[in-house]
């Protein structure tokens, strides 16, 4: 039966991992205190502009900054179609008096989305004005980029902001001028007229982008990413059927819990099937097809005084915000519900409740995921070792999916409904080295520009598949093997895996879900303990000035010992383990412990010159001193012996004569004498 990638049937607006926004005005969450901004990777200039060295020039030839790379012309608003209503670009000074790049410094409630519809930026923001460590990344040195009203001649009019994009931290450089209709920011703007940064990070984004239609329609995890570069993980509420399961359900809201407290960003919408359906208002009061920030997370305690303490009654909450800036929830827990009462003065005062349309509001968990249908965590990879919390170890990848006449060297070959050409694409190793281990696994495709040639840059339909494989691969494979995970194929500029895997070697094959597509994408694998993540780039045993002397590889044999039965008893069992032997080398199974009906499950690949000589698989039982030989078994594993599957007596390792040992083996035998069949 033919596996099936899932098919991609979505309206280009309405594709999955898509919110498009509205032409309305957005907010943003009170900053929670926070570390300095840490981060560990070095910044690279975007397009080679320095900005110390271009503030610089401008001084000391005492000019504002004018930047030729993003020009205050149409062709940095649009891509395609006319501007409409005149747009004047205008600098700060030209807009309000007292320019400022904060006013009582960064909050969620400064921000307010404008004419184009990126709510989903807005959103992002919203989550980021939250996190002062992270937002002291994006806007660098941000008191020495402040207007100083005392020292006029020390301003150039050139700003900049870091962002984190394809495995790489950037500076982007930005001059301060920004579009205007009749003297007002048409684009995101602060609820005070002199407060500058919302607008400057924008545009310093539209820089990125391509040009500021470039953000009309997006990804909220896109924007979270950028700004962290930590890894989204998208949470389908309604397939997970987290609404009426309340087990899935709590350990989800665990999940978001843990990502919250550690620094991680959050957003949440509801998902529009139709064009009708955008920025629709449900009765509740909640809007379709609309990023809402995700500003706190918490377990609120239920009644009064010392009865609740020692009652300790918790109700998982969590607190969202509309980028409008307005039109909130209004069912249980919303500002002015009864609810509230259930909960004491002073709780209410620290939760920061207040009776405003200001579109931040409380609702349970449990509502979130009946009225909701989509999360988005970004998680802060945390690979400091001297970090309290849990620290993950990351192999970080770049590859590319490129075309080539002959298919040995194409590596565009499209996903597994393709099987002619899937093999073809790239392909990478990596090893879970623990007994289990939680694996995430994230694939990142180059991020395109808009131009006005070209158009708004779409992504690919991407994914990848994991294969468990032999503990000794070293080549490419070839043939199916067991699929171990899979990701879902989708348009997003990122797609994201948690999963948990028993010890063993691991492929990942990454695909466009057509072949003959190429791009750059960058790998990220984050273990417990070291992958040693690596590409696959050879497809059999390379041949050498050496082969022709110790000779070469005449047949390919892949072992799989599935399971033994019967092995010499104990009062505990057996503490079993199989090797696999074929001409110097050798593949160990992990020790399968207190039984004598052992599932190995392992697997070994053998690249023989000698064909006639046997493997071997031996079974030995742990011991604490010496381990003690429990029987083997010879395989020929000629291409011609038809019977994949083998049951076989365990014998003794004396050759002169055959005496069976207590116990069975079942082992799977395929053999070839092309290199290239498995």
């Amino acid at each position: 039966m033919a596996l099936q990638a899932p098919p991609l049937s979505f309206p280009e607006a309405l594709k999955p991992g898509r919110v498009v926004g509205g032409g309305r005005a957005g907010v943003f969450p009170p900053p929670l205190p926070g570390a300095a901004a840490t981060m560990f990777s070095c910044v690279k200039p975007y397009e080679d502009q320095n900005y110390s060295a271009l503030k610089r020039s401008c001084l000391r030839r005492k000019v504002l900054f004018e930047d030729p790379h993003f020009p205050a012309t149409d062709d940095s608003l649009y891509y395609k179609g006319s501007p409409g209503p005149t747009v004047r670009w205008k600098r700060p000074k030209d807009i309000c008096e007292d320019p400022r790049l904060f006013v009582d410094g960064i909050s969620s409630h400064d921000l307010h989305q404008g004419q184009v519809g990126n709510c989903w930026f807005v959103a992002a923001c919203s989550s980021l004005a939250s996190r002062e460590s992270l937002w002291q990344k994006v806007i660098p040195d941000w008191k020495e980029q402040e207007w100083d009203p005392e020292k006029p001649d020390a301003y150039a009019g050139i700003f900049h902001f870091h962002f984190w994009r394809f495995g790489e931290w950037v500076d982007v450089v930005i001059d301060d001028r920004l579009p205007t209709v009749n003297n007002q920011l048409i684009y995101c703007h602060s609820n005070s007229r002199n407060e500058f940064w919302c607008a400057l990070v924008e545009k310093a984004y539209a820089k990125l982008a391509g040009c500021y239609q470039a953000l009309d329609g997006g990804n909220t995890a896109d924007a979270l990413v950028d700004f962290t570069g930590g890894v989204s993980e998208p949470i389908d509420l309604t397939e997970g059927d987290f609404a009426s399961d309340e087990n899935k359900r709590n350990q989800l809201f665990d999940r978001v819990l843990k990502v919250h407290s550690r620094g991680g960003l959050i957003s949440a919408s509801i998902k529009a099937m139709t064009a009708a359906d955008m920025e629709a208002r449900l009765a509740c009061g909640l809007v379709k097809g609309h990023a809402y920030a995700v500003t706190d997370v918490r377990k609120v305690r239920l009644g009064h005084g010392l009865l609740a303490f020692f009652k300790s009654e918790k109700l998982d909450m969590i607190r969202l915000r509309n980028p409008w800036g307005e039109r909130e929830w209004n069912g249980p827990w919303s500002d002015t519900s009864e609810e509230w009462q259930k909960v004491s003065k002073s709780e209410r005062e620290k939760l920061g409740v207040t009776v405003e349309d200001d579109g931040e509001f409380w609702m349970t968990f449990e509502d979130l995921c009946q009225y909701f249908t989509d999360i988005i965590q970004c998680r802060l990879i945390n690979t400091s070792y001297l970090s309290i919390h849990k620290t993950w170890e990351e192999a970080r990848l770049r590859g590319a999916w490129t075309r080539h006449e002959d298919p040995r060297q194409n590596r565009s070959g499209g996903c597994i409904n393709h099987k002619e050409t899937f093999f073809q694409n790239p392909q990478y190793i990596f090893d879970v080295k623990k007994p289990e281990d939680e694996v995430l696994i994230c694939i990142q495709q180059q991020p395109k520009r808009s131009t006005r040639r070209e158009g708004k840059g779409e992504n690919l339909a991407i994914g990848f598949d994991i294969y468990k494989v032999e503990e000794n691969r070293q080549y490419r494979m070839h043939s199916l093997q067991h699929k171990a995970a899979s990701s879902i194929y989708i348009n997003s500029r990122s797609v994201f895996l948690r999963t948990d895997q028993p010890e063993g070697r691991y492929v990942i094959i990454p695909t466009t879900f057509e072949p003959g597509h190429t791009g750059e994408f960058l790998l990220r694998v984050f273990t417990d303990v070291p992958s040693n993540c690596r590409e696959l780039r050879l497809d059999e045993p390379p041949r050498t000035c050496w082969s022709s002397l110790c000779g070469y590889p005449k047949q390919v044999t892949q072992v799989h010992v599935l399971r033994a039965v019967g092995l010499k008893d104990s009062p505990t069992g057996a503490d079993s383990y199989v090797i696999i032997k074929c001409e110097g080398d050798k593949v160990r199974s992990a020790v399968q412990k207190g039984t004598s009906t052992p599932e190995y499950d392992i697997k070994g690949v053998f690249y023989r010159k000698k064909p006639g000589q046997p493997i071997t698989v031996q079974i030995w039982n742990h011991r604490i001193l010496k381990d003690e030989f429990l029987g083997q078994v010879h395989l020929k594993a000629d291409p011609d012996d038809l019977q994949a599957l083998h049951t076989l007596h365990l014998r003794d390792r004396n050759r002169r004569q055959s005496s069976d040992l207590p116990g069975t083996i079942g082992v799977r035998v395929f053999s070839s004498a092309s290199l290239m069949a498995v």
